[in-house]
């Protein structure tokens, strides 16, 4: 029995290369393709992948917003997050989220591969230098952890705040979102509120504080 995925990636190069590397695998079927993050959550919807292998920055909305919309709504899905980043904050927050494996960009092919046999399997993974061990004491301090204020936005409202962050107009929000303007200046004063942000500036030094705009890697 094949093992479906979804890929999302919004690099081409790096999307293809991880296709080829992906179909390359007899017992792995990549069924859908995304590249960008509002497009994740509706393809998974359709296609219901068993698994999702997720760039962790994504224009739109990022991963770990993705991971967390699909894992809420979908947990048959698992969730491979992909990163250039080894630090601790990044992997705590992806598995906070629900992911079931992070893999780094720069480790070697074959952990993308395993990473998906085991997930598949409903195991967790963490390439290498990261550890099993690394994976406990992550998950057990997401446990420990307090109420973060941005876990308190809801998810159109995670999505209005990362557009609004990489400088879209709500005009141009309401476009891509395809709803009315009016609900996205709602949506907006809503989230500021909620994170206790009163102007742009602010939304923008809070999204670059949590790695929410976008960053070129």
């Amino acid at each position: 029995m094949s093992i479906t995925i979804v890929l999302a990636d919004d690099h081409p190069v790096v999307r293809l290369g991880l296709k080829a590397l992906l179909e390359a695998e007899p017992d792995f079927e990549l069924v859908g393709e995304a590249a960008d993050g509002l497009e994740v959550a509706p393809l998974v919807e359709r296609l219901r992948p068993n698994v999702l292998v997720l760039d962790l920055i994504m224009p739109g909305i990022n991963g770990l917003d993705v991971t967390r919309e699909v894992t809420r709504k979908w947990p048959e899905t698992k969730v491979i997050i992909l990163s250039m980043h080894a630090t601790e904050g990044y992997v705590l927050d992806s598995l906070r989220n629900g992911a079931s494996a992070y893999v780094l960009k720069g480790s070697h092919a074959t952990d993308l591969v395993q990473a998906v046999r085991e997930v598949a399997a409903g195991r967790r993974f963490l390439s290498p230098p990261l550890s099993e061990r690394a994976v406990e004491v992550y998950a057990r301090s997401a446990e420990r952890a307090t109420l973060d204020l941005y876990d308190t936005l809801t998810t159109r409202e995670r999505e209005v705040f990362h557009l609004a962050a990489d400088g879209y107009s709500s005009a141009d929000i309401a476009s891509r979102l395809f709803v009315s303007p009016r609900t996205v200046e709602t949506h907006r004063a809503n989230l500021m509120r909620k994170l206790g942000l009163r102007t742009q500036t602010e939304l923008v030094r809070y999204a670059l504080r949590r790695g929410i705009v976008r960053l070129e890697e």
